[in-house]
């Protein structure tokens, strides 16, 4: 591996960019005691809250007891290099969120609904 290119943390500010450039993530929960990936529609709003819309009922009951849930985006950057980043926090019914007309208002429009965090913990890695 002699061409290998050294792993590198990313900011706070540049994962929430990521996160609000990604439209669609995976909602890690864990279901019945076991991991869970749910692919699901996100908004991040004033750089510390993340919407997500859904109709799933594992991230809606985790919204209703108030679990941690845990949002992940992967890409590659203009270098070509991967990178990943999550956002955790505690879950809850998002019924004070602000009118929607794009992706997340048209979920809502089919059945979804709301559920929100404050993005506590933000980690992200360039590799």
């Amino acid at each position: 591996m002699e061409n290998a290119v050294p792993s590198s943390r990313l900011g706070r500010d540049e994962c929430l960019d990521r996160l609000a450039a990604a439209p669609l993530a995976r909602i890690l929960i864990s279901v019945r005691c076991l991991p869970s990936a749910l692919p699901a529609r996100i908004r991040v709003l004033d750089r510390e809250k993340i919407l997500i819309a859904t109709s799933d009922p594992a991230i809606l009951l985790a919204a209703e007891r108030h679990d941690v849930l845990t949002v992940q985006v992967d890409g590659i950057d203009q270098h070509n290099h991967t990178w990943s980043v999550v956002a955790s926090g505690i879950a809850q019914d998002a019924l004070d969120a602000p009118p929607l007309d794009d992706v997340l208002g048209d979920a809502l429009g089919h059945g979804g609904h709301l559920v929100s965090f404050l993005a506590s913990v933000v980690a992200g890695q360039r590799h």
